[in-house]
Formats: C-alpha cells, sequence, structure tokens
C-alpha cells in the first residue's frame, strides 16, 4: 500500500511528535464520547419524578434500543467521513470540522429540550463520523511502509484513547448522575474544546499528514485503474477482519448497555461502606487499558522476536477467545444473582470481567485500526477506516439489540451465548491464521534494523 508519510523528523519517545498531537486531541474526543455514553442510557431510564436529579423516565428497552442506534450511526457515518475526507476536505480539515460539531453536539445535549437533545445527537453522529476514522489514518500516515514503530504507534494513540475514557466517567459522570444530567453533558463539551486547541496549535508537526492529494492527470488514470490480484486479495482478508471486529464490538459494548443497567440493578456495588455510582465502572475499562497498554505492547514486541505467530489475525483470533472468558466470568455473576436472597452479585465478578474484556481488546483493537493501514490501497484509505467503523457500528446496533434480548430472555442466556460465539470465532481464526495470512502478501512484514 502506497502511503503519505510525514516529512516530519523530530521525534519524541521513538515516535514521531505529530503522534502526540494526535494522541491528546483523540484523548478529549473519547472524553466528550465516554462522557456521554456514562450517563445516556442512566439519563434515559431515570425517573422524571425524581426529586433529586429527574431523567427522561424511559423503559430499560427503550433506552437500550436508542443505545444501539446510536451506537450504530455516530460509526456508520465514518464511511462518509472517510470519503468526504478523499474526495473533499481531507483528513486533517475532516478532524477539525468534526471537532467542531461534536463540541456543539454536546452543548445542545446540556440544553433541558427534547428538540435540543435529538439535534445534539444527530451533531454527535456527524462529528465523529468525520474525525474518528480520519484521525486513526492520520496516525498510520505518520510511518513508512514496513516501519515496525506502527503497532505499537497505534497502542499509544490508543492509551490516549483510554486515558480520555478513564477521566470521563469519573468527572462526567459523576456530576451527571449525582448533580445534573445537563451538566455532565456540558462537561463532555468542554472536554471537546481542548481536544480542539491541541489540535489547532500542534499541526505544525503534522505537515504533510492528512492533506488533501492533488494528483496529476497521469495519476489519476492510475487512480481509476482496476485493483491487482494482490490489492483484491488484501481486501477479502481486510472484510475478513470486519466481521471479527463487528463481533468482537457486539460484545465489547455491553458495558455501555446491558452492563450498565445490570451494575446499577444487580451488583452489589457497596465497598468498604461506600457505593461507587453506576457510571464509575465506565471507567474499568479504560483504567485497565492505560495500566496493561505498555506491558501488552512490549510483550507482543517480545513475542515476535522470539520467532513466534505475531501476526494480527493471530492476535485477533486470542482477543476473541479471551473475550469470551469475560463473559464466562459475567455468567458467574448472573449465577450468583440466581441464588442470592438479595438477588446481587459480588461486585469481583465485574472488575474480572472488564480485565479480561481489556485484555481482549488489547489484542484485537489497536492491532485492527493499524492492519487497515497496511492491506487498504491507497486510493480507498480513508474509506476502509471509514468503513472499520462502520462496522464498528453495526456491532454497536447488534449490542444494543442483545441488551433489548435480555430483558425478555435473562442476562445469563445473553452472557452465555456471547461467551460462545467469540470462543468459537477465535478458535476458527486460529485454525486458519496461516492461509489468511499468505493473502496478505506480506503486508505485515516489517524491516529489521
Amino acid at each position: 500500500m502506497a502511503e503519505v508519510v510525514s516529512r516530519q523528523e523530530d521525534t519524541m519517545l521513538g515516535h514521531p511528535k505529530g503522534l502526540f498531537v494526535l494522541f491528546f486531541t483523540e484523548l478529549w474526543e473519547r472524553f466528550s464520547y465516554y462522557g456521554m455514553r456514562a450517563i445516556l442510557v442512566l439519563y434515559l431510564t431515570q425517573a422524571t419524578t425524581d426529586a433529586v436529579n429527574p431523567g427522561l423516565g424511559w423503559t430499560s428497552k427503550e433506552a437500550l434500543a436508542l443505545y444501539g442506534w446510536y451506537g450504530l450511526f455516530v460509526y456508520f457515518t465514518g464511511i462518509f467521513g472517510g470519503a468526504i475526507a478523499d474526495n473533499w476536505l481531507g483528513q486533517k480539515k475532516s478532524v477539525l470540522v468534526g471537532g467542531i460539531f461534536i463540541v456543539a453536539g454536546q452543548f445542545a445535549l446540556a440544553v433541558e429540550s427534547m428538540t435540543a437533545f435529538y439535534a445534539g445527537l444527530f451533531l454527535l453522529v456527524c462529528g465523529v463520523g468525520l474525525l474518528k476514522p480520519n484521525i486513526s489514518t492520520m496516525v498510520g500516515s505518520l510511518y513508512k511502509k514496513g516501519d515496525a514503530r506502527r503497532d505499537s504507534g497505534f497502542t499509544i494513540f490508543y492509551i490516549g484513547i483510554n486515558i480520555g475514557a478513564v477521566l470521563a466517567p469519573l468527572i462526567v459522570g459523576y456530576f451527571g448522575e449525582v448533580v445534573d444530567w445537563h451538566l455532565g453533558f456540558s462537561l463532555a463539551g468542554f472536554g471537546m474544546i481542548l481536544g480542539q486547541l491541541v489540535y489547532v496549535f500542534g499541526r505544525k508537526h503534522l505537515v504533510g499528514v492528512g492533506d488533501l492529494l492533488k494528483h496529476s492527470a497521469e495519476h489519476a488514470h492510475l487512480m481509476k485503474q482496476p485493483l491487482t490480484k494482490i490489492e483484491r486479495d488484501r481486501m477479502a482478508v481486510m472484510f475478513i477482519s470486519f466481521l471479527i471486529v463487528m463481533v468482537f464490538w457486539a460484545a465489547y459494548e455491553q458495558a455501555g448497555g446491558l452492563m450498565n443497567l445490570y451494575a446499577r440493578d444487580k451488583i452489589d456495588r457497596v465497598v468498604f461502606g461506600f457505593e461507587i455510582p453506576t457510571s464509575f465502572f465506565q471507567s474499568l475499562h479504560a483504567l485497565y487499558v492505560v495500566i496493561l497498554g505498555a506491558p501488552m505492547a512490549y510483550f507482543w514486541v517480545r513475542w515476535r522476536k522470539k520467532g513466534k505467530e505475531s501476526s494480527s489475525l493471530f492476535k485477533m483470533g486470542v482477543g476473541s477467545i479471551i473475550m469470551s472468558l469475560g463473559f464466562v466470568a459475567l455468567m458467574g455473576a448472573a449465577y450468583d444473582v440466581s441464588v442470592s436472597a438479595l438477588d446481587k452479585a459480588p461486585v469481583y465478578w465485574l472488575f474480572l470481567s472488564y480485565l479480561l474484556h481489556v485484555v481482549a481488546e488489547l489484542s484485537l483493537s489497536p492491532v485492527a485500526l493499524s492492519f487497515i493501514t497496511k492491506l487498504a490501497p491507497m486510493k480507498y484509505a480513508s474509506l476502509m477506516m471509514g468503513t472499520y467503523f462502520a462496522v464498528t457500528g453495526l456491532g454497536n446496533k447488534a449490542a444494543g439489540l442483545l441488551g433489548e434480548a435480555a430483558q425478555d430472555a435473562g442476562e445469563m442466556a445473553i452472557f452465555t451465548g456471547i461467551a460462545l460465539t467469540s470462543l468459537l470465532l477465535g478458535v476458527l481464526i486460529l485454525l486458519f491464521v496461516k492461509k489468511l495470512k499468505a493473502l496478505t502478501h506480506g503486508a505485515e512484514e516489517v524491516d529489521v534494523d
């Protein structure tokens, strides 16, 4: 895959300085997103008659349905965001415009009006669709083909995402759930403003990255040529990886929906006499990522240097299997609820489940982002990254549907189904990993110093 590569030679911690500009921009964008995510379902289901902090009084089914649709559209619009970047604005300007939409959306949610509420969701969907795929593509463009730092660069970027995701439920979640929902939404908006400031003032480190490409007539002719066999094979593998990603996010995104309500209603949240606010559990995933991100990146580097299988597809298979174990832990919680006189499960099941989910996430999600930048033909770079996030959106919608199903079928049935599906998928990936690797035609080969 031909790439646009930054000519910026200055580095920090062995990586281009532009990585850290994008790191902090995405940190605050995720603060905005995960802050809103932490309180959305709780706000929707809070009784309108609550004397302290009234919500909208929706049923759990209605709230989870909206959560699923929002998750679908907020990522599905990444296809359009990628196409807009490739053909009109370029990635760099698309990220800026997307950030402006997100700021407007968060402050619209802070207004006590249903019209403003739905307008805010619409603005957030448009903003994330423009920003999310293009900022990830820009990270890939910082590295030349064969640069062994690419995967670790995406892991560093991913840690930035999760620092924002740690802070958001603690700050936005607390002020939203305990003080006032609309204050929480507005705090998410202020976080995005900080992200925009970082991006604007740090653009000097992104020279040559994310600009709209202006091609000669000859190059435009080449861009219209059909894909080669190698490109078609790589696209086939990429679409298989999209299926893996969709199943993964359908499982993982139970956190903001079903697991959020489950933590509120069926987990004993009292620890040392203090009842943990439900929204605080939304920071667990991200906290674990920040703690485990660097050690896991180091583990995979050492694993590769020992000559062991370390392809992206192998890591995705391992991640799927570990994800299944996280839902086995939730099955333990559901079993405890079924036999408990108080209908509450010990909180350690939730801590263990989130931990396993994060180990799975670190094996799969940043790797998948990097994988797309290695396989996608240059002319489809942003579009394919947008498609990746659209598939993530489908996973989010599936998560919402599973959460709705749990209201009738019960949590045990849903947790068991997700565990078995993730396990089966992971095993199939590992069985066919060598054949799938052959279809990448060396896209993951790295330069050896």
